[in-house]
């Protein structure tokens, strides 16, 4: 095994259509029933014209992403150190995501700290035009087994 689990360059993809349950679910569970998200009339005179995604819900389909890296690290089941979040940075959202756009999370591991045992990787999603809808920076650190 290397000094670390992931390289500089490892990266993963994620692809999903957002449908009208993963929104109401989302809503559901976070409260957010903003028109934007789950009134279809209050959003035909919008310049939408249609309901939009939670940018939280993107925030989410990052952490799937930030998983499958794990999952392909050399993490494996070692049990000697723990990878978690130290949170996402930078996040823009760009462009809406609409029900029924299907997006692609693209995560790429763009530094190591192996001294602080820590992972910074970038994190594009476009949907299925190939626009850029989401950015945004994440921080992954392997914690040490008590």
């Amino acid at each position: 095994m290397s000094d670390f689990y992931l390289k500089v360059g490892d990266s993963v993809t994620f692809s999903k259509t957002v449908s009208e349950s993963d929104v109401y679910l989302f809503a559901g569970i976070t409260g957010d029933f903003a028109p934007n998200h789950v009134d279809e009339e209050f959003m035909k005179h919008t310049k939408y014209g249609k309901r939009i995604a939670h940018g939280a819900l993107m925030i989410g389909y990052m952490s799937t992403a930030s998983s499958k890296i794990i999952e392909k690290s050399e993490h494996g089941n070692s049990g000697k150190e723990t990878p978690v979040s130290l949170g996402y940075d930078r996040i823009r959202f760009l462009e809406a995501v609409c029900i029924g756009d299907t997006i692609t999370v693209t995560y790429k591991v763009k530094e190591i700290d192996v001294m602080k045992r820590r992972s910074v990787s970038s994190i594009v999603i476009t949907n299925q035009n190939g626009k850029e809808v989401t950015i945004a920076t994440h921080i992954l650190k392997w914690v040490a087994a008590a």
